[in-house]
């Protein structure tokens, strides 16, 4: 009866263990977490950065290794350059030949100018001697009607005023292509500096594909991945390099409908990766989806729309990513714990040692 006794006092201990433990486990949500703090499993990831060439062309050289930590304006890689190098002395031969120009085009805008003046002084001249043979004509007229001067002397001077005449229409018209000369040397002129322009901004042009060919750095991060190697053409836009920025990392998780709803942009999170249990990384919601993943064909219960998840973001502070910069690393899987109603106090697991 004693060991019967002792049996069954041991059962009732366990069942009342159970009871207390089944109580506690409700009391705490059902998770081992108090109410109002949600968790999720998720990835630690950061923003990518493909470094790419804008023209197509060969990869001369590559400065960097995968793992290399790299600053903003760091030199990665150079593409071979030497038909830009071509292209950029046949436009500086350009720019020179059409600097040359201008200087023939003036030039010659100053001969046009000259030949109007001269011209301008051919008419002049040519209408003093019209209006002399006006007059000489009209003396003849007037001694030819009392027989004074013979009619011959006479028909002379009508030629020589008609002549006269002729040469003065002759000499404008000679005015008038010195003007239209002039026009077309000044239009060439603006055709040869226009030119000038044209060579400078493909000069430019030129230029930004030379320095365009040196890639960088946009950020501080880390090489993730060496796409091509030296040697390899590339088409424009083709990869080379893959950047992971370490200022902006996150871990995206999934929470369900009754919980997303009351995550708050900017709420407290800690993270606790599985490669570092024994330590706490604080977080920030910084993102919850509008729209829910794994959703069903139809929603028409509560029970289906309570299988909706959203995806939420949880972001690590840059201040401390660059404390600990060398120790970052992508890809680890681990849990987030969100804390839905801020009056609630992080349990003792959650609570450090806090990665500072």
């Amino acid at each position: 009866m004693t060991a019967r006794r002792k049996r069954l006092l041991f059962i009732a201990l366990v069942a009342l263990a159970a009871v207390a433990g089944f109580y506690a486990w409700k009391q705490l949500g059902g998770s081992g977490l108090p109410e109002g703090i949600a968790s999720g499993n998720g990835r630690i990831e950061a923003t990518e950065i493909d470094i790419s060439t804008k023209s197509a062309g060969r990869v001369r050289e590559i400065l960097v290794r995968e793992g290399d930590f790299v600053e903003t304006g760091q030199i990665l890689a150079r593409m071979d350059t030497v038909q830009l190098e071509a292209r950029k002395r046949e436009a500086e031969a350009q720019l020179q030949r059409a600097k040359i120009a201008i200087g023939t085009a003036q030039s010659l805008v100053t001969q046009r100018e000259a030949e109007k003046t001269a011209a301008v002084a051919v008419v002049a001249q040519r209408q003093a001697e019209l209006d002399g043979a006006s007059r000489r004509l009209a003396r003849s007229e007037q001694l030819a009607a009392s027989s004074t001067v013979s009619i011959q002397t006479l028909d002379d001077n009508r030629a020589t005023h008609e002549g006269a005449r002729a040469a003065v229409g002759a000499a404008q018209a000679q005015l008038a292509a010195s003007d239209a000369a002039i026009s077309a040397a000044r239009a060439q002129v603006v055709d040869a500096e226009a030119s000038v322009e044209a060579a400078k901004a493909t000069i430019e042009s030129i230029v930004a594909d030379i320095n365009d060919s040196t890639l960088v750095a946009p950020r501080p991060g880390r090489v993730q991945y060496r796409i091509a190697e030296p040697g390899e053409v590339l088409a424009a836009g083709g990869r080379v390099l893959n950047l992971v920025d370490l200022g902006d990392v996150y871990m995206t998780f999934f929470l369900p409908t009754a919980q997303a709803g009351r995550v708050e942009l900017g709420a407290e999170v800690r993270l606790v990766l599985d490669a570092a249990p024994q330590y706490v990384i604080p977080a920030r919601a910084s993102f919850v989806a509008d729209v829910a993943q794994f959703t069903p064909k139809t929603v028409e219960t509560t029970e289906e729309r309570q299988k909706l998840m959203f995806r939420i973001r949880a972001q690590i502070a840059p201040e401390l990513l660059e404390q600990h910069i060398r120790q970052v690393k992508t890809g680890l899987p681990g849990m987030a714990y969100v804390r839905l109603d801020p009056k609630v106090e992080w349990p003792a697991s959650l609570s450090g040692p806090l990665v500072q």
